[in-house]
Formats: structure tokens, sequence, C-alpha cells
């Protein structure tokens, strides 16, 4: 008889705190994503490995070893290679272009994979911020406006856990679901910088 109590005020505890997070979850995903303060670009540049990331259409042909390398071209801009491992073990490779929107130091870029010749379309463009950094420009998180796509990179194909850990629970207090995060697998061995 005392096992019916207990077993539905724990029924009563847990729906009560899971409808108290969903609006706490809202709350922070209806707030406008921040970017951080200030982004070095120069000390950004070079290899970074794709730790995890929400899945997405332009990716699903790779299935590991994903990395971004970036380079800063004599016209200020941003140069972008992003390789990864398909499930035939070849190489996928996609070279694009990325620009810096506002200062010297903002975080906020807008990159672009389509040719050229289409640039002067804004929908080719696609929003890259940085928002999450530490110090060290070690391990950044990458997202958009919209918080429908998310990149954790390192610097290095495997990372410190509770560095990990603590770079989601900054997201989720960003509004993103870190439940959406895919790890993916890094086999390679770390490339040397630029």
């Amino acid at each position: 008889m005392n096992a019916k109590p207990s077993f539905f005020a724990s029924c009563a505890v847990l729906l009560l705190s899971g409808l108290c997070a969903v609006p706490a979850l809202a709350a922070d995903a209806a707030r406008p994503l921040q970017p951080i303060e200030s982004l070095m670009v120069p000390r950004y540049m070079g290899t970074w490995y794709e730790i995890a990331k929400f899945p997405n259409d332009f990716q699903k042909k790779c299935v590991g070893d994903t990395t971004a390398s970036y380079h800063l071209g004599e016209d200020e801009r941003v140069q972008v290679v992003n390789r990864c491992r398909t499930a035939d073990g070849k190489s996928d490779m996609a070279e694009g272009v990325a620009r810096q929107l506002g200062g010297a130091t903002s975080p906020k870029l807008k990159v672009r994979f389509a040719p050229a010749i289409l640039s002067f379309i804004p929908m080719v463009w696609g929003d890259y911020w940085v928002i999450d950094l530490d110090q060290n420009y070690q391990l950044s998180a990458v997202s958009e406006p919209k918080r429908e796509y998310l990149w954790i990179l390192s610097r290095t194909p495997q990372v410190d856990p509770a560095a990990y850990d603590a770079l989601l629970a900054r997201l989720t207090a960003q509004g993103l679901d870190v439940s959406k995060l895919v790890r993916t697998p890094q086999t390679q061995l770390q490339q040397p910088g630029p």
C-alpha cells in the first residue's frame, strides 16, 4: 500500500520537472543566439577536427575523419577546405570562401561553397557564427541564428571529456538542443598546422 503513493508521487515529480524544463528550454531558444565577443581571425586559421555536429543534408555522405581547414587569403577572405571520409573509404572535399561581417574582431562570418560567379546571390552565403571558443583557440562551437546547424570543432582529433561536457552545458544555456549532436569518428592522426 505504501508503494503506490510513492510511485505516483515519483511520477508526479518527474512530470512536473519535465513540464518546468520545457518552458526553460523554449525560453533559451527564444533568446537571440549570442556569438563570442571577439574573434582573432588569424589565430583561428589552420586545421580543425569535427568532434560532433547536428546531422545535415550536405554532410550525409561523410562517415568520419571530417576536418575543416582555414587559410587567410591575400584579399582578407578565408579560404575554406572541408574534408571527410565517405562510406567507401574515399575522401570527399568541398572548397569555399568565408568573409567576416563587421569589424576586424567580429565572430560572425558568411561562408559560400557555391561557385564565385554566384557570390552576388545572398542565399548562397551561409551564416558561420563562432558561439563558443576557449581562450587558447583549441575548442570551438559554430552555429547560426536559427540554431539549425551546430558543429563542435577541435584542434585535436580527441577532446578531453570534461571540456566537452562543459561546452555542452554552455551550448544548452544558449538554447541549443545538444541531444541532437552526433559524434564524428576520428581515426586519422593529427595533421600538422599550416
